[in-house]
């Protein structure tokens, strides 16, 4: 691998198409390819918007205005507009459409034209997205992407960001390898994606015949992903439709140089540019959240166990480096992104450091006063989980009645 100046200096006079970019993911990237390589040719930011006024809008509210930016607007001071300006471009676009949504042909011509890399960030990671969306950004989405980069003229690569947990359920090493087009997870299936979009349109004409609310269309599309993703062996609708992604791009890529990135759970910043930034309540949060409100004083599970962390700044690293190493390597390659093996995080450690934080920095109740906070109590069997449900709710619960 190349030394970071070496890696810094590939993105010198490039231009890079980034999809998903008012993301918490994309963002990061565009703040360090910006800091380290302030030569970089230009940068497109895909954004989802109807005019180009809001896409201007939504580009100023949800990328460059958050905090994140901080240094950057530092090191420039009052020429930070104005390099922006000249380095980045928002782009109104959808990638569940084709030709991304960019209905200006203009437009689409001059991105044919400059662009040299495409990066994927745009998905759905909701676990139980919607049938249909899911199917419509994180496998068609990442369809078009692919027909899109490839009417670029100087393409170099196409980078997509997907998930270690394509795997599914497993134990053990998870090799690097790529999925076969219509490879299930259970040995016994195959996954038919022209079949999966057609079993999706017969079901949404079966619930406009029956005239469902669009709250019992909404369930229904949930509960038809969940199904699909489990009968092929995925445990959820996202990892499910991310796999189904893969296969695609690895199918019909041609010759084109493809690399896949598959990160575990990403959590905030570690060091650059900003230790600890993160922006809203990401997987693990919520146990955080729950936590810190008392909401949860008990958990299931095993602190000895690996979380499979790693953080916002050193998947953006592992993004950058990859597009360095195999620019123009007319082949496809993959690669997990995790701490599991090399330096893993237990959950052992965000009790620790999670009960240690609020102490020394307690919630206060609406007159000021400061909260006591509780070390969590993890039962690591179900049997040990029902007995202290048990003595801890149930029993007084009786005892009341």
């Amino acid at each position: 691998m190349e030394s970071a100046g070496n890696i810094a200096e590939f993105l010198r006079e490039k231009s890079v198409l980034v999809t998903g970019s008012t993301g918490f993911l994309a963002k990061i990237f565009v703040e360090k390819v910006l800091r380290v390589q302030p030569s970089v040719k230009k940068l497109f930011l895909l954004v989802r918007a109807s005019d180009g006024c809001s896409v201007e809008e939504r580009f100023q509210n949800e990328v460059i205005g958050k905090e994140l930016f901080d240094v950057l607007r530092e090191k420039h001071g009052k020429d930070f507009d104005s390099f922006i300006s000249d380095k980045v471009s928002a782009v109104a676009g959808d990638i569940s459409y084709e030709n991304l949504g960019i209905k200006d042909y203009g437009v689409r011509e001059q991105l044919w034209k400059e662009v040299d890399i495409v990066v994927n960030v745009a998905a759905t990671t909701n676990f139980y997205e919607r049938y249909d969306v899911a199917l419509g950004i994180n496998v068609m989405g990442a369809k078009n992407v692919l027909e899109f980069a490839k009417q670029c003229r100087k393409i170099k690569m196409l980078l997509h960001v997907s998930t270690a947990y394509v795997a599914g359920v497993q134990e053990g090493l998870i090799t690097e390898r790529a999925f076969h087009f219509g490879e299930a997870l259970r040995p016994d299936l195959k996954v038919d994606i022209a079949e999966e979009l057609e079993l999706l349109e017969e079901k949404k004409n079966q619930i406009h015949a029956e005239k469902k609310t669009k709250e019992a269309e909404k369930e229904a599309m949930k509960e038809l992903g969940i199904q699909r993703a489990r009968i092929h062996g995925w445990p959820n609708t996202y990892v499910f439709t991310k796999a189904m992604g893969e296969m695609l791009l690895g199918h019909t890529r041609g010759d084109l140089p493809l690399v896949i990135i598959r990160p575990t759970i990403i959590t905030s910043i570690y060091k650059d540019p900003l230790p600890g930034w993160m922006e809203g309540a990401r997987t693990i949060d919520s146990i955080i959240i729950g936590y810190a409100k008392g909401n949860i004083s008990s958990f299931l599970g095993d602190p000895q166990m690996s979380m499979d962390l790693i953080p916002g700044d050193m998947v953006v690293n592992a993004m950058i480096a990859s597009m360095a190493a195999h620019t123009n390597q007319n082949s496809q390659f993959i690669y997990h992104v995790s701490s599991s093996v090399r330096n893993p995080v237990k959950y052992s450690t965000l009790l620790e450091s999670g009960h240690q934080y609020f102490q020394n920095n307690p919630r206060t109740t609406s007159d000021g006063k400061p909260m006591k906070m509780t070390a969590m109590h993890v039962m690591k069997t179900m049997t040990d989980f029902k007995r202290y449900m048990f003595l801890r709710y149930r029993l007084p619960l009786e005892g009341f009645r």
